[in-house]
């Protein structure tokens, strides 16, 4: 099984909606995808991730947009006071610059994350993750996936998400600590693309491999055939 990830377009957060840019951009990604032989989309509940989907439901002819809720945006800061102390990239660097170790297991005790909104949602959607794998025929073992499956074709599946989400997704995957892997992803391009290999061996036991991390040059071509068409009149 195959396993995209795609981030969102340029959003109204305010509105939590896709702004004039985001849907080109949205428009981009769906030609994109449609080399991939995706057969089944999944998305994120929240409107800039569903709408970042629809044109590829329709230029796929695929249509149905399968809903995780699961892999809504984390929250980041106290109840009271969301955002107001910045996101879960501000502080890893934060922490990077001070010498603390990003890849210590205990991070949920760093006092950044401690009562933090982010860690409860990292953890909902680490578990929602384990729980929508396991609904494809990966079953967590310890540190990896069991393929619990007997059809071993191929398949590739594609879901719509955010920055924050997705990140604590392969964070559980790879078992990676979170705050490490903001630091080695960065901050994720709108509509930026990562690809995940499973093993479909029956009985196997693994960890996914990674296709493609972050990629997001469908942006960069499109941008280069608008400039390439202002110069040619």
């Amino acid at each position: 099984m195959r396993l995209i990830l795609v981030r969102h377009g340029d959003p109204d957060y305010d509105k939590d909606c896709l702004t004039e840019l985001g849907h080109r951009q949205a428009d981009i990604v769906a030609q994109r995808l449609l080399e991939e032989g995706i057969e089944e989309i999944y998305s994120s509940p929240m409107g800039r991730a569903r709408q970042t989907a629809q044109p590829f439901a329709e230029a796929s002819g695929i249509g149905k947009i399968n809903i995780l809720d699961f892999m809504k945006e984390i929250r980041y800061g106290r109840e009271d006071a969301l955002y107001t102390s910045g996101n879960p990239w501000i502080v890893s660097a934060e922490l990077m610059s001070m010498g603390i170790d990003l890849q210590n297991p205990a991070w949920r005790e760093f006092p950044n994350f401690v009562e933090n909104t982010a860690t409860t949602d990292i953890d909902s959607v680490m578990e929602g993750t384990d729980r929508w794998l396991a609904s494809l025929g990966y079953e967590r073992e310890g540190l990896y996936y069991r393929c619990k499956t007997e059809d071993d074709r191929k398949r590739t599946l594609v879901l719509f998400c955010h920055g924050g989400s997705s990140t604590a997704f392969l964070s559980r995957v790879f078992n990676i600590p979170f705050p490490h892997l903001c630091m080695v992803l960065g901050y994720l391009q709108h509509t930026c693309i990562t690809s995940l290999r499973f093993d479909r061996r029956p009985g196997s036991l693994a960890m996914p491999v990674l296709e493609v991390a972050a990629e997001a040059r469908h942006l960069q071509t499109a941008n280069a055939k608008v400039e390439n068409v202002a110069m040619i009149n």
